[in-house]
């Protein structure tokens, strides 16, 4: 028998309408039905379930459009019905739920997501199973996660899941599209998300959601580097969550690397936005790889994006590939003034001393 899991199941409009422009409840009962089965083997279940505008359509009479304000009224709607009809399946098996609605502002402050984790854990302590969305109906694209893809991933990370399932349309991450090309063949196992690989990757699958495969390599790119292990499987099949648990299912999975240990590095890595984008050199790449050190002005090389002190920042290699990201110590100005210089020439270049570190590496985690 497997240990007990933590398991983030992320359902896409596509699983949960069958391709159509209403809630299929046949196939919700039967992935209720697994997340159940899942819960008598001792595992813990959290979804992260889209649908809400596709639900909020369902239910209006007079048909609308397809901008954001349409969008935030149909989510406003179809929320409440989908969680009731959640609710009701799951009512079939003794099985309570409870809803957060979550944006990026509740991940980006640290207090509201220790909040939000704290809440989280105590439904799962409870035996409730949390049912996820991002607040469609009063986000903004300044606060928006952007797609269920990257808020299951910001939830696994929150929850410290075990398993992220990405449920889809697809059976995972092909060679090319296999809508387009018959020869494309699946790829069973990724170690790495690279450039290449995420080149493979196009925009949104269908018109029903937002989240295309490009989305779900994000997604798996954060959780894997958070210690966890991503499955993206077709949400159509028989059986597909037990047969994801059981490594049986046809599908993409993606191996999980060395998870941060400190829970505010796994804040770093799951909520703020960057502000903006520090060059490094070889040196200084280095430094942070190898020795674990803080960020000088030394290494500096070219700094992008209007930031202030606080705000988290990635560092790039003159390359452009991502090395580490975290909270910068001066604001951009100021990083522009003393970029090359030895830490002792800092104070008399900006006429203060706040410390020789751009970013500590305290406040840093690498990529």
């Amino acid at each position: 028998m497997q240990r007990a899991q933590i398991i983030v199941v992320k359902l896409g409009t596509s699983v949960l309408t069958g391709g159509t422009d209403k809630l299929d409840k046949a196939h919700m009962v039967e992935l209720v039905r697994q997340c159940c089965e899942l819960k008598k083997q001792g595992h813990q279940v959290v979804l992260v379930s889209s649908g809400a505008v596709a639900a909020g359509r369902e239910q209006l009479v007079t048909p609308c459009g397809r901008s954001l304000i349409d969008k935030q009224m149909l989510a406003a709607i179809g929320q409440g019905q989908l969680i009731h009809t959640w609710q009701s399946l799951f009512a079939l098996y003794g099985v309570s739920v409870g809803q957060m609605l979550l944006t990026r502002a509740d991940v980006e402050d640290r207090m509201r997501y220790l909040n939000a984790r704290d809440t989280l854990n105590a439904l799962l302590s409870y035996g409730v199973v949390p049912i996820i969305n991002e607040n469609d109906a009063v986000a903004t694209a300044e606060i928006k996660v952007g797609d269920n893809d990257n808020l299951s991933a910001l939830v696994a990370i929150l929850a410290n899941a075990n398993k992220l399932l990405l449920l889809t349309d697809q059976e995972g991450l092909f060679t090319s599209d296999p809508r387009s090309d018959v020869n494309a063949t699946l790829i069973n196992e990724v170690a790495h998300i690279d450039d290449k690989l995420r080149q493979l990757a196009g925009g949104s699958g269908t018109n029903l959601g937002t989240g295309g495969m490009a989305t779900k390599l994000q997604a798996a790119d954060i959780a894997c580097r958070a210690g966890v292990e991503v499955i993206i499987a077709k949400g159509a099949g028989e059986n597909v969550i037990l047969k994801c648990m059981a490594e049986s299912l046809p599908g993409t999975r993606f191996l999980k690397l060395t998870p941060p240990r400190d829970g505010r590095k796994k804040w770093l890595l799951a909520g703020p936005k960057s502000s903006g984008q520090i060059v490094i050199d070889d040196g200084a790449i280095i430094a942070l790889q190898k020795q674990g050190a803080s960020l000088l002005a030394k290494g500096v090389q070219q700094v992008t994006g209007r930031f202030v002190r606080g705000d988290l920042i990635e560092l790039v290699s003159p390359a452009g590939n991502s090395i580490a990201r975290g909270l910068v110590r001066f604001d951009y100005t100021e990083v522009v003034k003393i970029k090359g210089c030895h830490s002792r020439e800092i104070a008399a270049v900006l006429d203060f001393d706040t410390g020789a570190e751009v970013i500590h590496r305290d406040d840093m985690i690498l990529l």
